[in-house]
């Protein structure tokens, strides 16, 4: 039997992973699975050598205090590799991690073959790693097509199979109103995947919804949370008293939510794809010590933070990063948008133009499932 060892480094790189696995797992079942994976690939029956979020760091800085610990996973996970011998080490996203993980298992055995899935953001910063990357990695499965001629470039196998995010699923109809219980508008939040990241986001956002309360009275607010964090975000919304906010974790709810929201408010990352996706206008928040901003600045050579925007060369959706991402500031941006319905109109349509140029005609899950069991 082949065996594929597939390898994340936060819950983003396993929601990704879960929806390719999910196709391989039609295509070729005689396959066997081990896993650095979180929830999603759990549900397929896959098996992880130790809980996600033992690697996931967010910052430089915190990398830069936990460097012992982050360098004994790596070798934990290098030798449980080298102990499974796969096929296929497929690793997902989160290339500080997992690339090193790979360059590593590939000195040790070159006949195991390397698939990374979600390139690093090379035209964003850090453009040489391509070169390197050439070394220990056999393909490269891109999300963006505008990707390409940077692997193309130094020769790198290369295959643009687009981002799973933007698959259109039929889903059976839920009632929101029954999970919810109230029949009020709804506002989308996404506070983040990681524990760092939703206890610098979670108050801020906690009192731009304290100030939205009173302008309107017609709003639910919905976080979207992991199961992991979801007790994290209500003992928040506990300490508050909000009695208009609800935290959910089921992800097919949650799809449903978010397609039935009016705005979305959302850290940034891979979730605004999603929120782009399904046609709801949002802005995006990110905020980081002081320290790792200066660092990121100086690093990267794009002025943008959020994808759709990279791609149009112009800003299409409000970022509130750093000293603007407060809860006045938050407030504003999204008052402008409720209070101006062709505003968010015009955010949507110009959002559907960008997406057309990431998308495939077939499934992106199908295409990467296929690319990887051609490896096999």
């Amino acid at each position: 039997m082949k065996k594929i060892f597939i390898l994340t480094g936060e819950a983003s790189g396993d929601k990704l992973a879960s929806e390719v696995i999910s196709n391989l797992k039609k295509i070729n079942p005689n396959i066997n699975y081990l896993s650095v994976g979180g929830e999603n690939l759990e549900k397929l029956g896959i098996k992880t050598i130790y809980d996600l979020k033992e690697v996931t760091y967010l910052g430089f800085t915190k990398v830069l205090f936990n460097i012992f610990k982050i360098k004994k996973k790596i070798d934990e996970t290098v030798k449980a590799i080298n102990d499974f011998q796969p096929d296929i080490l497929f690793t997902v996203d989160s290339p500080d991690f997992t690339l090193r993980v790979a360059e590593k298992v590939k000195k040790n055995n070159q006949a195991i073959k390397t698939v990374h899935y979600v390139a690093p953001q090379v035209w964003a910063w850090r453009e040489k790693r391509v070169k390197k990357i050439k070394e220990f990695i056999d393909h490269v499965l891109l999300l963006f097509d505008f990707e390409k001629p940077y692997f193309d470039k130094e020769n790198i196998s290369n295959e643009f199979v687009g981002h799973p995010l933007l698959e259109q699923k039929q889903e059976s109809g839920i009632d929101i109103n029954e999970i919810l219980g109230k029949n009020k508008a709804l506002i989308s939040i996404f506070a983040g995947s990681r524990q760092s990241e939703i206890i610098v986001l979670t108050p801020i956002i906690i009192d731009f919804i304290k100030l939205m309360n009173k302008k309107y009275n017609d709003f639910t607010f919905v976080f979207h949370a992991t199961n992991e964090y979801s007790n994290l975000i209500q003992s928040y919304l506990k300490q508050n008293n909000l009695k208009n906010c609800e935290v959910i974790s089921d992800n097919k709810i949650k799809k449903h939510i978010l397609q039935k929201s009016v705005f979305a408010v959302a850290k940034s990352g891979t979730v605004s794809l999603e929120i782009c996706n399904a046609k709801i206008p949002s802005i995006i928040l990110y905020k980081m010590g002081l320290i790792n901003f200066l660092i990121v600045k100086m690093l990267v050579n794009t002025k943008f933070a959020n994808i759709i925007n990279i791609a149009a060369k112009k800003e299409i959706i409000p970022e509130l990063l750093q000293s603007d991402c407060n809860p006045k500031r938050i407030f504003e941006c999204t008052s402008q948008y409720l209070d101006n319905p062709e505003k968010m109109d015009e955010q949507v349509k110009s959002v559907q133009l960008i997406l057309k140029g990431f998308k495939t005609k077939n499934s992106p899950s199908r295409l990467a499932a296929e690319s990887l069991n051609n490896f096999l």
